[in-house]
């Protein structure tokens, strides 16, 4: 490469080429996990079925919060697992809450009556609340302990054993 003909370009695109090499090879689903730890955003949201919930009336209790939307095929395929989930834990405590993404509720109500629900979908008009928990894309999960910190941050669908593995370490067993 002619670095004359570049000139002073050269000391800026090394180092973006770099940064930018930097992140191929990495697994995307590896985003941030700056919130584990942190308080969890509260929110006062509708359910699709016209039902008030706010995030302040389950404290003391162990909560996940799954974002997800009808036409996020990944997020069909971790449905199973979040009804199963919700299914074996709630005897121990644990609320599942599902956020709908970018979607609409008749749409949901549609999806949900074809697929099943074991627990809320509720509204993010705006996607004011994803936009406080610093989501992406969907689907996108977070484990809140009973104290109201993020324990776990999980990005893309979520199998059994990580559900499994977030939800015992939260609950502080051994997997």
């Amino acid at each position: 490469m002619n670095w004359k003909i570049l000139g002073g370009g050269a000391a800026i695109m090394l180092p973006l080429v770099a940064v930018l090499a930097g992140g191929f090879g990495k697994d995307p689903r590896g985003s941030s996990t700056a919130m584990e730890g942190q308080k969890a955003p509260g929110f006062s949201l509708i359910s699709i079925d016209g039902d008030p919930l706010a995030l302040g009336e389950l404290a003391g209790s162990p909560v996940v919060i799954n974002f997800w939307a009808t036409w996020c095929q990944p997020c069909l395929a971790e449905h199973p697992v979040l009804l199963e989930g919700s299914k074996r834990y709630r005897s121990r405590g644990v609320s599942f809450l599902g956020l709908l993404y970018d979607d609409d509720a008749d749409t949901a109500r549609r999806w949900i009556a074809k697929h099943g629900a074991a627990f809320p979908t509720l509204l993010d008009p705006g996607n004011h609340t994803a936009i406080d928990y610093g989501v992406v894309g969907v689907p996108e999960t977070f484990f809140i302990d009973a104290g109201g910190q993020i324990f776990r941050k999980h990005t893309g669908p979520l199998t059994f054993e990580a559900m499994v593995d977030a939800l015992e370490g939260m609950l502080g067993d051994v997997p």
